[in-house]
């Protein structure tokens, strides 16, 4: 079965790392990716969504948090969502714009 781009590629990760590698010329993205998609499907979807070639692609799964609220009824637990990223490496010479189409 073969799944749709955007159900693979959640959302594009913007952090303060990711940024300050980027401006030291280091071709790498972060997404937030579906957790059942592999580095394959990862890499054809951005390569297909952005035009670009992808060299490496590496995955974490982030597990999520477990959080407590106090409250005046009684004390709640939560958990934070359980989230798969990805780092994608492009070829040299290629970029992605998050914000071309704003």
């Amino acid at each position: 079965m073969s799944k749709n781009i955007n159900e693979i590629l959640i959302r594009p990760l913007l952090t303060e790392k990711l940024t300050g590698l980027q401006d030291k010329g280091v071709n790498v993205y972060g997404f937030v990716v579906a957790r059942n998609s592999n580095k394959i499907e990862i890499a054809k979807a951005v390569e297909q969504k952005f035009n670009v070639k992808v060299v490496n692609v590496r995955t974490v799964v982030r597990k999520g948090k477990t959080r407590t609220q106090f409250r005046r009824s009684g004390r709640f637990t939560g958990r934070t969502a359980t989230i798969k990223k990805a780092y994608v490496t492009l070829e040299s010479g290629q970029k992605i714009d998050f914000f071309e189409n704003i």
